[in-house]
């Protein structure tokens, strides 16, 4: 059973969104480290919007960064914001020249407002806008009672998913773009790096039909999650040396893919020097600091292929992921370790930082578990 956190229950508020004047939202007020739980007016769907009914968010490792205000955070946000860009919700209102959706509906939602003017956009790779938005980030997010968003950004929620992975579709989305970058089925697959997408990617890649799934991270904890996720071995770097242990899983012939979910330098140069040659690795983790890598050895020489990941392609990877989800074959409900409160917003924050949760889920106001 995976450690779910209760919630406790809550009576809903009576008055319809669309004459109560005021929400709960979890807001950065402003520059510098925390968040707070603030009331602010419920917003107004405009033209081409949605006006949704959070029914759950995800908290990720970017609400993490600005809760403590990184040096990305304070480049990048322009407080006051409404946090949250993992989130389901269900819709209430319809905005001037929406026809494709009807109200009740239950959706997801893609996280990236673009411009679909740019290159980028008008040569089907939009998930590389240069003029891209993000909710949560550049826009207000769905910690929140209630939230607008781009209709074009909506999605219908398989109706025969939890709702706490309704919830998740969007990280799991970078799993399964970073997963579908490169060949999988038969092949020897590494996912290195055991946080909450790497921990999908185990799933997505055995979905998929790879022949073995190989999960690396230092955290005891995490690698049990990888376990969990039917991962065929786990190895602890911090105390197995990777490239030996992945020559005797694979019986000397090394991985043919590496999807790379840590940032960790070693990580990389391990994965690199663990693949075959004419693998691939497609990287999601984002290192910290610039480092050094031996290019002709590791890269050059061998033939391999690297493929930067950002985002989910829109909108290929959000029909591969309904039809891997449909299809059964994909439950990433063991990767789900706690479901909270959305007024517990700052305790699923201190889970993340101590590194003993997986995916953390909130329940906003309103809501029952």
């Amino acid at each position: 059973m995976n450690p779910i956190t209760p919630v406790p229950t809550e009576i809903p508020r009576t008055s319809s969104p669309l004459t109560q004047r005021t929400m709960r939202a979890v807001v950065k007020a402003q520059a510098g480290p925390g968040a707070e739980i603030r009331e602010v007016p419920v917003p107004t769907v405009g033209a081409g919007e949605l006006l949704l009914r959070v029914l759950r968010a995800g908290v990720c490792g970017t609400d993490l960064h600005i809760f403590e205000w990184d040096r990305w955070s304070q480049g990048r946000l322009r407080p006051p914001v409404t946090l949250g860009h993992e989130f389901v919700g269900e819709i209430l209102a319809l905005g001037p020249g929406v026809t494709e959706f009807r109200t009740g509906e239950r959706v997801s939602c893609e996280s990236h407002i673009v411009c679909n003017h740019c290159l980028a956009c008008r040569t089907g790779n939009g998930h590389v806008c240069q003029n891209t938005k993000i909710l949560g980030v550049d826009v207000d997010g769905g910690f929140a009672e209630y939230v607008t968003v781009p209709a074009t950004n909506a999605w219908r929620a398989p109706a025969s998913i939890p709702i706490q992975v309704a919830a998740v579709m969007e990280p799991l989305g970078n799993a399964v773009h970073t997963a579908f970058a490169g060949p999988l089925a038969a092949c020897n697959i590494a996912v290195t790096g055991c946080g909450p997408i790497g921990l999908f990617a185990v799933g997505v890649a055995r979905a998929a039909g790879a022949a073995r799934v190989i999960a690396s991270d230092v955290s005891p904890y995490r690698l049990d999650l990888a376990r969990r996720m039917n991962a065929d071995a786990v190895i602890d770097a911090a105390k197995e040396d990777f490239v030996t242990r992945v020559s005797e899983i694979t019986d000397g012939r090394g991985l043919d893919g590496v999807l790379e979910m840590s940032g960790s330098p070693q990580a990389m140069r391990d994965g690199l020097a663990a693949l075959r040659n004419g693998g691939r690795m497609s990287l999601l983790g984002l290192p910290k600091e610039p480092f050094e890598l031996d290019w002709n050895r590791l890269v050059i020489f061998k033939g391999i292929t690297l493929y930067g990941v950002i985002g989910r392609r829109m909108y290929d990877t959000w029909y591969q992921m309904d039809n891997l989800l449909g299809s059964g074959r994909l439950d990433i409900r063991p990767a789900i370790t706690h479901v909270m409160p959305m007024e517990q917003f700052a305790e699923a924050i201190a889970l993340l930082r101590s590194g003993s949760a997986g995916k953390v889920v909130l329940v906003p106001w309103g809501q029952s578990a």
